[in-house]
């Protein structure tokens, strides 16, 4: 027969079980609640990694564009550069001058002009002006003051 000692300790065995069902169920709602709220921060998380590559794929197309632009700069600069040594290495065209200028002789003083031949050699045998201004210092030096 079962003696009352029993019931009670089946009534204490059933109350403490009955607690843990409580407990473990309070447990078990939760870790649903925050299986949900992970649930969602990892789709937050998600889209934001899926907005990063498609802005890190935006970026690194206009760093490419910026590359680009910036060799073509660079080309252009390399062609000025190569266009403007060439000119300077190349030699400048002489345009000759419209009429010969001619110095200008005070009317007082004796010019003496030499007779040039057509290959533009001086005739040597016309003598100097032995004129008292030409001051000879001794050396091969003329002294124009």
């Amino acid at each position: 027969m079962v003696t009352l000692e029993q019931v009670r300790q089946l009534e204490t065995k059933i109350t403490k079980a009955i607690e843990y069902v409580n407990q473990v169920t309070g447990e078990n709602k939760m870790l649903r609640e925050k299986l949900e709220s992970s649930l969602k921060r990892v789709e937050e998380l998600e889209g934001s990694v899926q907005r990063f590559k498609e802005d890190q794929g935006r970026i690194e197309e206009g760093i490419v564009a910026a590359l680009d632009r910036l060799n073509q700069f660079e080309d252009a600069i390399g062609k000025s550069l190569s266009s403007v040594q060439a000119m300077v290495a190349s030699p400048v065209p002489v345009r000759p001058a419209a009429a010969p200028v001619q110095p200008v002789v005070p009317a007082s003083a004796p010019v003496s002009v030499a007779p040039v031949t057509e290959s533009g050699e001086i005739f040597n045998d016309i003598p100097e002006d032995p004129s008292p201004d030409a001051g000879e210092t001794g050396s091969d030096e003329l002294d124009i003051f």
